[in-house]
């Protein structure tokens, strides 16, 4: 194979596989399992798991918990062998709810597996892997954390409870940089090859890392994986109805930033407002309990009106607002 057979299209028409649906059309499509199957190992091994031979692909419901709530489908949900459940969530932008988030899900999926009549001890491990393109810890370095549960003192696992519970988180930003500072031997790591695949394009910056790119190209000549996985990827790039639809997620999603960036910029501006005062943090804090000595019940509740449009979660309205949870329930049930 010569070191051109990967690039059949231009690189800057390639969709941007950190986009959901984008990484779903790839990773979940049964034509593509053993894809999903190598890129789960290279997780996974991290924790020492048993080797993944085979999975089938599950749509789970959950249920948003407000309107527009992407997450009410999961992104890449899979059963193995052994009957454990992965979940694989792309997330492009932060919500600032990532930890809770996740902690619903995976709960959430591993209460759907008892069944009626059967006891707890059947239920099996779930697994939850959130794949973030911003940085989730900023006191810990490494790209790829991992999370169980433990004693505080002591440190020690919590067994058997413990291994039915596993949590990973990979920061895409710090890969990047560690692959970049040539820290990384991707030749012998195949999960480091897989995240230059999807880290090779950033559609919100609308550009195509060449340097990738020609790295890629000689991991292929060693990795007939990355060479089908590469081949899907120009396809799905060149199908109208998979454009289309790639090409509506990722202004969605743009457009869900930017509603959530006028959110807050428009909390600053009550709190300067409210508070009298050009300190931005110190405003929003004093216009706030000045609102509340002086009775201004109508502006909190027209600006708990404003977030509750841009589908800002409660709990920070709460504490824009300082209106109670139930009276934020009661104006989402009214508008």
């Amino acid at each position: 194979m010569n070191q051109q057979a990967l690039r059949r299209i231009p690189l800057h028409k390639l969709i941007d596989l950190k986009v959901d649906f984008a990484f779903k059309q790839l990773f979940g499509s049964e034509r593509n399992k053993h894809i999903t199957i190598v890129f789960l190992n290279a997780i996974l091994a991290r924790t020492g798991r048993d080797t993944i031979k085979e999975v089938t692909f599950l749509n789970e419901e959950l249920g948003g918990q407000y309107d527009g709530d992407k997450q009410s489908r999961l992104d890449l949900l899979v059963k193995t062998q052994s009957g454990e459940h992965i979940n694989i969530e792309m997330q492009l932008s932060n919500q600032d709810d990532m930890m809770k988030r996740t902690l619903y899900y995976w709960s959430r999926l591993f209460a759907k597996q008892l069944e009626k009549g059967k006891g707890y001890r059947t239920l099996l491990q779930t697994i939850t892997i959130n794949i973030c393109n911003f940085t989730v810890f900023n006191d810990l370095a490494h790209y790829h954390t991992t999370y169980h549960l433990y004693e505080d003192a002591e440190l020690k696992r919590l067994r058997p409870i413990d291994d039915v519970l596993e949590v990973h988180f990979i920061e895409m930003n710090k890969f990047l940089k560690a692959w970049h500072d040539k820290k990384l031997q991707p030749l012998d790591d195949i999960l480091a090859r897989w995240l230059l695949l999807l880290g090779m394009v950033d559609a919100r910056k609308e550009k195509v890392y060449t340097e990738i790119y020609e790295e890629l190209e000689e991991l292929a000549m060693k990795d007939e994986n990355l060479i089908d996985a590469f081949g899907t990827w120009e396809e799905l790039s060149q199908t109208p109805e998979t454009r289309f639809a790639y090409e509506m997620r990722l202004k969605a999603i743009i457009d869900d930033e930017a509603r959530l960036s006028d959110a807050k910029d428009k909390g600053i501006e009550e709190g300067i407002e409210l508070g009298e005062i050009r300190g931005v943090e110190k405003g929003i804090e004093i216009g706030i309990e000045k609102g509340k000595a002086a009775g201004r019940h109508e502006e909190r509740l027209q600006l708990a009106k404003n977030f509750l449009a841009l589908h800002v979660d409660f709990e920070t309205i709460q504490q824009a607002t300082g209106l109670s949870i139930d009276e934020l329930e009661k104006l989402k049930r009214h508008m």
